[in-house]
């Protein structure tokens, strides 16, 4: 069962928020609605929630506007639901900071096991409790991890990711040199063991490299492309 993880479902449809909070709540959750943009970003400001399911449709303050506001103030996991299967909505909410997503119509008990991974990989005592981690802290010659602070370091200076960007990085930074396939870490990243697509893996991995790259030219080369297999992280030269 959830420990009390206060999750907030904005949707104008009454029938989709009423469903979700009936799921949520079942498996422990604590479940907050909001019916249009303005109502639920107010909320965000004003309470602590541990993560968001947004509808892009919104009145008012539409669901990409919310959620850029959200991702320069919050690292709260965000879910986007929307109607629009095609690729370019789903790229246009990762690049926005959004950590996954669910197209319309939606099995709600999707949505649960994908709360519960989201949740679960963005909880610094869930990794802290981890029985593979082997270090708190992940050093290397232009970037420092610290998994205890759960901040990245580039060249000194701090870098936000969301809590996607950083399980993804933490991840493969745990194993340098270490190629991972798409499927693997869709699988230990995200969870998904039966679903997902591969290109959120990709999308999430161009993201990461664009805002390491601000940071450092040298340190985006960390994240290497395997070409026709996957990535690596691939650390700097002392």
């Amino acid at each position: 069962m959830a420990l009390g993880e206060k999750i907030l479902v904005v949707d104008d449809e009454d029938r989709i928020r009423t469903l979700l909070r009936l799921y949520l709540e079942r498996e422990g959750y604590e479940v907050d609605e909001a019916e249009e943009g303005n109502d639920a970003y107010e909320k965000i400001c004003n309470r602590d929630y541990d993560l968001l399911i947004l509808d892009i449709m919104l009145p008012g303050m539409d669901g990409w506007e919310i959620c850029t506001k959200v991702r320069k103030e919050k690292t709260l996991p965000i879910i986007l639901l929307t109607a629009k299967g095609e690729e370019e909505n789903r790229i246009q909410g990762f690049e926005l900071g959004a950590d996954d997503y669910v197209v319309k119509p939606f099995s709600p008990r999707e949505v649960v096991m994908r709360v519960k991974a989201l949740l679960k990989r963005s909880s610094a005592t869930a990794y802290l409790q981890a029985d593979n981690q082997s270090s708190n802290v992940l050093i290397f010659p232009n970037i420092i991890i610290d998994d205890d602070a759960h901040s990245v370091h580039i060249d000194g200076q701090e870098v936000n990711l969301t809590p996607k960007e950083y399980d993804l990085l933490h991840y493969i930074a745990k194993k340098p040199e270490k190629v991972f396939s798409r499927e693997e870490l869709l699988k230990e990243v995200w969870e998904y063991d039966f679903f997902g697509d591969l290109r959120t893996v990709d999308t999430h991995v161009k993201r990461l490299r664009e805002k390491i790259g601000k940071a450092s030219a040298e340190a985006e080369q960390s994240i290497a492309t395997v070409w026709g297999v996957g990535y690596k992280f691939k650390p700097g030269k002392l």
